[in-house]
């Protein structure tokens, strides 16, 4: 179930940072996705609350999500990448986790851990001084 929220970002560039000579300087390639939650018309309120739980640290005071790419040289393919950066947050972040359902230790696993312990035992005993009685 793929949405379309393009309508609902918002875009600001600025100049990069990092290695690219004169073109750093010139060109506003990095670009700052914005979206806010709370008034998105795709996203359910259930969706909005788990988003907001599970990226509150990514939402900033004013209730904007900011994705942030400055990877390539161009601004369209940072724009792009930060697209699918966005879409893919949204996926991972909206799927269900399954509960783990915790089960006990194999009696396989207990059985080799104590005979483990019965031959480190062993090895010590086999290192302690010998002492004769006269």
């Amino acid at each position: 179930m793929q949405r379309n929220f393009t309508s609902e970002f918002a875009f600001r560039t600025s100049k990069s940072g990092g290695p690219g000579g004169q073109n750093v300087n010139k060109v506003s390639t990095k670009v700052e996705l914005l979206f806010h939650i709370d008034s998105s018309k795709l996203l359910s309120v259930k969706e909005k609350s788990i988003l907001k739980r599970k990226l509150n640290n990514r939402i900033a005071v004013n209730g904007h999500l900011y994705l942030v790419c400055q990877d390539t040289r161009s601004q369209l393919k940072n724009k792009k990448l930060v697209i699918d950066r966005f879409y893919e947050l949204i996926y991972k972040s909206l799927l269900e986790q399954k509960k783990r359902i915790p089960i006990g230790t194999p009696a396989s696993v207990k059985r080799k851990r104590l005979d483990d312990k019965r031959m480190n035992s062993e090895k010590k005993k086999l290192r302690a001084r010998v002492r004769y009685s006269a």
